[in-house]
């Protein structure tokens, strides 16, 4: 039997729906089961959110009053909906149009390639793991990562945390074919999807120049990431919370002088984010801000 996937849904302003992602970040107990996203309901309505909270089970009491403990104040209305015994990331992503980030197209494998002359096209069809250039963050990485081209950055060897679906490793070996490339990722489901994503763009796998090696682990806590540093590059499209955590461990990782893309922080996380690269000894190269999202592009002290 599929298990139950269902969706609690709260709807309100956006600067109480952005607090609520913020406070969830920093609740030591929160249960990774409750996967939470937060966007606006209309392009014509900026200022009115919703927040949805995806489980794999039946929400319960407990679910409940965890979802309204992120609102200080009058507790929320929290409305319930039962969802088709379907992946709900799968389904979330169906239809997606194509996006443009710097020299990148990135579409699903059902619209047509670009065409464009000077142009990457990037296949990465819906699937179990994120990061498919819809979400401000990622596309902010790609043209972020396309902007370094541009500026004369060129790695040797590069690293993705929290790779995901594979897109911004595949995106940096595209703009830097000789480097070499390791990827990785805490969520094991993300191997295969990796894996297949992979052949879809022509992205061969391996240990040498110009082709990617996929680890699962959490963080920089992998023997094979450890090994192949340091890395002149550094991608890391993750969330606020972590990102200040691994703020040492990156320090130590980054080569004298080598470059790290930061993202998956709301602008008013920068500042905290920012303070800490600061003490692991490193300076602001270039800042993107891509809806509510910061795009950080930082350099290691020589």
């Amino acid at each position: 039997m599929a298990a139950e996937s269902w969706k609690l849904t709260v709807f309100g302003p956006k600067p109480v729906i952005t607090a609520a992602l913020v406070a969830q970040e920093d609740m030591v107990d929160w249960d990774p089961e409750i996967v939470l996203t937060g966007f606006e309901i209309a392009d014509d309505q900026p200022d009115d959110w919703r927040l949805d909270a995806y489980l794999s089970r039946k929400p319960t009491h407990q679910d409940r009053t965890a979802i309204k403990a992120l609102f200080p104040g009058k507790a929320p209305r929290i409305k319930a909906e039962q969802l088709p015994e379907e992946d709900w990331i799968t389904q979330s992503q169906l239809g997606m149009d194509p996006i443009r980030a710097g020299r990148f197209h990135v579409r699903t494998p059902d619209h047509p390639a670009s065409g464009e002359a000077g142009v990457t096209d990037l296949i990465i069809p819906a699937s179990q793991a994120f990061g498919t250039g819809q979400h401000q963050t990622t596309a902010g990485c790609l043209a972020m990562l396309d902007a370094m081209r541009q500026s004369g950055v060129v790695p040797r060897n590069l690293a993705d945390i929290g790779t995901g679906t594979g897109l911004l490793a595949f995106a940096a070996l595209d703009l830097w074919p000789r480097a070499l490339a390791t990827a990785s990722d805490i969520d094991a489901v993300c191997a295969g999807v990796v894996a297949d994503n992979a052949a879809m763009n022509g992205v061969k796998l391996g240990s040498k120049t110009g082709e990617m090696t996929m680890v699962i682990a959490d963080g920089m806590a992998d023997p094979l990431l450890q090994a192949r540093g340091p890395y002149d590059l550094l991608i890391a499209n993750i969330l606020a919370g972590p990102l200040v955590e691994l703020a040492p461990v990156f320090g130590n990782a980054v080569a004298p002088g080598g470059q790290l893309l930061l993202a998956g922080l709301l602008e008013t996380q920068e500042e905290r984010v920012r303070r800490a690269y600061r003490k692991a000894g490193f300076r602001l190269a270039a800042r993107m801000v891509n809806g509510d999202w910061s795009i950080l592009w930082l350099r290691k002290r020589r």
